[in-house]
């Protein structure tokens, strides 16, 4: 990626999926080395501390902040980022090493450290919009997002996931709260309104990435370089007909699907239609209940990302 030698923070979650493998780590570092990224490392101590992290790294003059953990930590770090107000906006590279890992999915970075690393130095800083969620009962809670966010049932999943099986079992940990939230979630009822549709239902995904989770595309059409979300409504409140839904998407032929909605907008507000609360989540992590607005905002960050030909190809 450098032209020049670049002095880079590497913000490293130990606890993260893969990324305890610091041997591997240690190799991403020397081919960054080799190719022109000097990198310290800073580990993360627990939650929010890459937020301090990635917020020094800026007011400090960074070249570079590179995120090696899972969505949950990138998104600590794009937070820290995004609420830069004064100087040059410090670039955020990625190395996978969490759960679900959903932005490497998007833009083809390899799982393998080294293969990561390596593919980092092709990739050339671009200014994209991220989403931004924020609680109308608790505004102080607002989140920049760089993936997905969602409310309803992933939203209750999130909430209701057990930190200490997700740390054992990875990914297993949500498809087990799934399934118990399949049987114990009553799909409450919630109001969506953007200038393009108005519209009750069960769940909506606010997708700015075509990955979703796991092996799954759900906002296929949704574009980091677009300042607009995808957006999926699903109007059921059957579970069973949510998991019937899953060898549809595996398919790819969720937009066919009766009781499914899909459409573009920058602006989305969100409001339980009852009284049962309604849980929202941004990039995997619990964010609020509902009423919940998420909106766009333009260049809010600055991604390392492959050339677009590879990164449409991912």
């Amino acid at each position: 990626m450098p032209a020049e030698p670049q002095n880079a923070l590497l913000i490293h979650n130990p606890r993260a999926g893969n990324g305890g493998r610091r041997r591997t780590l240690d190799a991403a570092r020397r081919i960054l080395a080799a190719g022109g990224i000097a990198t310290e490392l800073a580990e993360t101590h627990g939650p929010g501390h890459a937020t301090e992290l990635a917020a020094r790294a800026g007011a400090q003059g960074r070249g570079l902040v590179i995120v090696c953990g899972g969505d949950g930590t990138l998104n600590e770090a794009v937070n820290g980022l995004a609420a830069q107000v004064s100087g040059p906006r410090v670039p955020l590279g990625l190395l996978p090493g969490g759960t679900a890992n959903v932005l490497a999915k998007e833009l083809g970075i390899p799982w393998n450290l080294p293969r990561a690393a390596e593919k980092l130095l092709t990739c050339r800083p671009q200014e994209i919009a991220l989403g931004l969620a924020t609680p109308l009962a608790q505004p102080e809670r607002k989140r920049y997002f760089i993936s997905v966010a969602g409310a309803g049932p992933d939203g209750m999943i999130v909430y209701s996931l057990d930190p200490a099986l997700k740390a054992k079992v990875g990914i297993l940990a949500y498809w087990f709260e799934g399934i118990r939230q399949a049987v114990r979630y009553r799909f409450p009822k919630l109001r969506i309104r953007s200038r393009e549709q108005q519209i009750e239902a069960t769940i909506i995904i606010v997708g700015r990435t075509k990955h979703y989770g796991g092996p799954f595309q759900i906002t296929t059409g949704a574009d980091l370089r677009e300042d607009r979300f995808e957006l999926v409504a699903l109007t059921s409140q059957s579970g069973a007909r949510y998991f019937s839904y899953l060898p549809v998407l595996w398919f790819g032929d969720l937009r066919r699907s009766k009781g499914v909605y899909f459409w573009k907008s920058d602006l989305v507000l969100c409001e339980p239609a009852g009284n049962d609360p309604v849980y929202a989540q941004v990039d995997g992590e619990a964010l609020a209940r509902l009423p919940v607005e998420f909106r766009i905002v333009p260049r809010a960050l600055t991604l390392l990302m492959p050339p677009r030909e590879e990164g449409d190809a991912a």
